[in-house]
């Protein structure tokens, strides 16, 4: 069995968590003014904000998610890593002096520095809602995978701690606590990812991972019955993940003949051995009756050469399909351009004193960032050929990875995994409770507020955001938490970037085309993705034919429209206002 609640885990799990909330008791004196709650007082150090960047962007997404697509996938899985790592160009070379320089507390304050318009202010609050929302989807989703193994509680229970953990968070402290928590989880995860990668290259790569019998080859069925009772190979389950675990070197190199170990390797010499080896991962199909639904797991035995090279997850890569290759080029765009226009991210910009501050935060936390993706390449890989896999979960290769070295690593890689949710979460929720409280509510409806009615008004933003978040969690738990990330981007992309961009360099930009750039932007991505495909399977439950789009990811589409909007409308509104300076 895969899984197994231990004593120590819970213990350790706890104090994470409860470390966590108290420090940010301990800091909630320092954000009672509007100015503390929500920009920290402009007071952060450069680099302690630039690693919180690095917390605030290595979400579930980064660590779970990239994992477990490369431990399922290979190669591909790391394609997301670059994609994430790529956006921070565009942050630092175009966004980040200029964002410092134009708002206050929310995007819209930068949006809108020139203009004053209630279009501005409503349309972007509405789009920091929107992504803040998508973002937050995921990181609930991975929350729940990580409670049910460590503390034998169900899905839904997982979710709902980080739901109610994350809203104290941020109800207590606001931006400060926020950013501490953000940069103790961001040096931690580095940190932690490191030593495990330096113990997967010590123990080098073993057949069947060192342990007859780790990896059974037979294929388990998984049944769902109309009355929610779960079947394992026609057998009753208590617990969801009880599948054997999966993922082992079938054979080494003709070089280590007869044994079954390598030893220690080195970083490149890791690679190459794998490249010569044969792996054995696993395939899933999909089948629905009249007794309810049932999912095949199956060993499938590829060559390591194979899993190292573009294709096993982005068919678009070798195939001669034109929609899979415009489905990949499209959620590269997603990524490299969603980086720079994210909420979350760019109000990490009012927390320090001035522009150059901003800059040197942002090359901090690329340089935190960037050693982290390097090292989801070994995680993922490792857990591939750990033998504890569970064909299930992708979410949680890297957890079980650790499982296989000791109990009390397992501990501690899932409580940072946890707080490496809460930290971005709580940031996600900080953004949308600013849009509410400043944008609409103040600048909107002009509905008069003091400092501290502002703060007020932001926490229980905050408290809905948060209850929204727990019950799309655990909606969208059956997806990928670095795919239901991309969704993000791409709206984030195609809603915010056009606007922020021909702000800075385009002089004849107005009021009108920004916010038509917004609104058309954000509607036409949110509208794509809910036509997609894989919403059309996986959240409907209707046949991915009946799909109504091409291909999944819109931002091909949706952010060149934001750009073309933008111009258009503006041209068509330059004699109605002044031209902006």
């Amino acid at each position: 069995m895969l899984y197994e609640t231990s004593p120590t885990a819970i213990v350790i799990f706890a104090a994470f968590v409860l470390g966590v909330i108290g420090f940010s008791f301990f800091l909630g004196r320092k954000g009672q003014s509007a100015q503390g709650y929500y920009a920290a007082h402009g007071e952060i150090h450069w680099f302690v904000n630039g690693i919180a960047f690095a917390g605030d962007y290595l979400s579930a997404a980064s660590f779970l998610g990239i994992c477990g697509m490369i431990a399922f996938h290979g190669y591909d899985g790391f394609l997301y890593s670059i994609g994430f790592l790529a956006g921070w160009v565009v942050a630092l070379l175009v966004i980040a002096e200029p964002i410092k320089r134009m708002g206050k507390f929310t995007f819209a304050d930068a949006l809108d520095s020139q203009f004053n318009s209630r279009g501005i202010k409503l349309a972007v609050a509405i789009s920091t809602l929107v992504v803040s929302i998508f973002y937050l989807i995921p990181q609930m989703v991975g929350a729940g995978d990580l409670i049910m193994p460590l503390l034998g509680l169900p899905h839904a229970a997982g979710v709902l701690l980080v739901g109610v953990a994350v809203t104290l968070i941020v109800v207590t402290a606001g931006m400060v606590s926020t950013t501490w928590v953000q940069f103790i989880k961001g040096s931690l995860l580095i940190f932690f990812c490191g030593l495990l990668t330096l113990l997967i290259l010590n123990r080098g790569l073993m057949v069947n991972a060192g342990r007859p019998g780790a990896a059974n080859l037979a294929p388990q069925v998984k049944t769902v019955c109309p009355d929610g009772t779960l079947l394992i190979d026609g057998k009753p389950q208590s617990k969801e993940h009880d599948l054997r675990p999966v993922g082992t070197i079938l054979a080494l190199p003709t070089r280590y003949a007869g044994q079954t170990s390598t030893g220690p390797l080195g970083p490149l010499e890791y690679f190459s051995v794998l490249e010569d080896s044969t792996i054995i991962t696993w395939s899933s199909k999909k089948h629905a009756d009249a007794e309810g639904t049932h999912t095949t797991y199956s060993p499938l035995e590829r060559k390591g050469t194979d899993l190292l090279k573009p294709g096993g997850y982005f068919k678009g890569l070798v195939t001669g399909t034109l929609t899979d290759k415009l489905d990949f080029a499209s959620l590269m765009l997603a990524l490299f351009c969603g980086t720079a226009s994210l909420p979350h991210i760019l109000i990490r910009y009012y927390t320090v004193k001035d522009q150059a501050a901003a800059r040197k935060s942002t090359v901090v936390g690329i340089a935190a960032i960037g050693c982290f993706y390097v090292l989801t390449l070994y995680l993922g890989l490792g857990a591939m050929t750990s033998g504890a896999l569970d064909p299930t979960s992708s979410n949680m290769a890297a957890p079980l990875l650790a499982k296989t070295f000791s109990n009390t690593l397992f501990a501690i890689i899932s409580a940072i995994a946890f707080t490496t949710v809460l930290g971005t979460v709580s940031g996600l929720i900080m953004a949308g409770s600013g849009a509410v409280a400043h944008d609409l509510v103040e600048n909107v409806l002009h509905i008069p507020l003091t400092d501290r009615e502002k703060v007020r008004c932001g926490k229980v933003a905050a408290v809905g955001l948060g209850i929204v978040a727990m019950a799309l969690g655990i909606l969208f738990r059956n997806f990928n938490v670095s795919f239901l990330v991309g969704w993000a981007f791409n709206i984030a992309a195609s809603a915010n970037l056009p606007s922020l961009v021909m702000l800075l360099f385009w002089q004849r930009t107005t009021k009108q085309g920004i916010t038509a750039a917004v609104t058309v932007g954000m509607l036409a991505s949110l509208t794509w993705i809910l036509l997609s495909a894989d919403t059309f399977e996986k959240v409907y439950g209707w046949s991915r034919e009946s799909s109504l789009v091409p291909f999944s990811q819109p931002g091909l589409v949706t952010i060149p429209l934001g750009f073309v909007v933008l111009i258009v409308v503006s041209l068509l509104t330059q004699k109605n206002q002044p031209t902006a300076s």
